[in-house]
C-alpha cells in the first residue's frame, strides 16, 4: 500500500471518529442549550413587557418568505391575569448576519413597550451597539404608526422615530425593517385572535 493511500485512510478514519465524537457531544449538551435558550427567552419577555408577571404562548401558522412558519406570540398578564401586553420575536439580516430581537407591544397596539436584541454578530464597536441601552431604550413607548422610522445625526422629532447609531446605519435599518415587517403580521394575528378567528 503506497504512502498516499495510507494517508487518505488515516484522514478518513480520523474524520469519521471525530465526527462521531462531536455528534455525541452535541447530543449530550443539546438539552442544556435548549434549557438556557428558554431561560434567556423568558427573561427577554419579562424585560420588554411592562407589568408582566406571567404569559401564555400562542402559536399561529403564518405565511413566511420561505413558506409556512409558526409565529409565537407571548400574551403577557399581570398578577391578576389581566392582559398587559404582547411579546414576539423579530429577526432580519443585518450587516454581518441575522439580528434576532424580542419585542414588546403595549395593550393599545399602537406603541412598543420595549425591544431587546437576543442575537447578533454585527461589527464590534459599531453595529453591535444595537445591544446597548442608548439604542434599545429608544423603543420604549415608541409609536408604531404609520411605521417605525430612523433618522441620522439628529434627535427624533416624531413619536415613531429612533436615532440611528453613527457609523452603523445598516444595522439600525435592519432592526427597523425587521420590526416593521413583523409588526404588520403580529397586528393581523392579534386582530384575528380578538375577533375569534373569523
Amino acid at each position: 500500500m503506497n504512502h498516499s493511500i495510507k494517508m487518505l485512510l488515516t484522514l478518513t478514519v480520523t474524520a469519521v471518529v471525530m465526527g462521531g465524537v462531536l455528534a455525541g457531544f452535541y447530543k449530550f449538551v443539546e438539552p442544556k442549550i435548549e434549557e438556557n435558550r428558554l431561560i434567556e427567552e423568558k427573561l427577554a419577555i419579562m424585560a420588554v413587557v411592562d407589568g408582566i408577571v406571567d404569559y401564555e404562548i400562542i402559536e399561529v401558522e403564518i405565511e413566511g418568505k420561505k413558506g409556512p412558519e409558526i409565529l409565537q406570540l407571548f400574551r403577557g398578564v399581570d398578577g391578576e391575569g389581566k392582559l398587559v401586553g404582547y411579546a414576539f420575536l423579530a429577526k432580519g439580516p443585518g450587516f454581518a448576519g441575522i439580528i434576532s430581537m424580542m419585542v414588546g407591544l403595549k395593550v393599545d397596539l399602537k406603541h412598543l413597550s420595549g425591544m431587546k436584541v437576543l442575537e447578533q454578530i454585527e461589527t464590534p464597536g459599531l453595529g453591535n451597539k444595537i445591544v446597548e441601552e442608548k439604542f434599545d431604550g429608544q423603543f420604549r413607548g415608541l409609536a408604531i404608526e404609520p411605521k417605525i422610522e430612523y433618522i441620522k445625526n439628529k434627535k427624533p422629532f416624531k413619536p415613531n422615530q429612533i436615532q440611528a447609531i453613527t457609523g452603523a446605519t445598516i444595522s439600525c435599518v435592519a432592526v427597523v425593517d425587521a420590526l416593521n415587517n413583523r409588526i404588520v403580521i403580529v397586528l393581523d394575528v392579534i386582530a384575528n385572535l380578538e375577533s375569534g378567528g373569523k
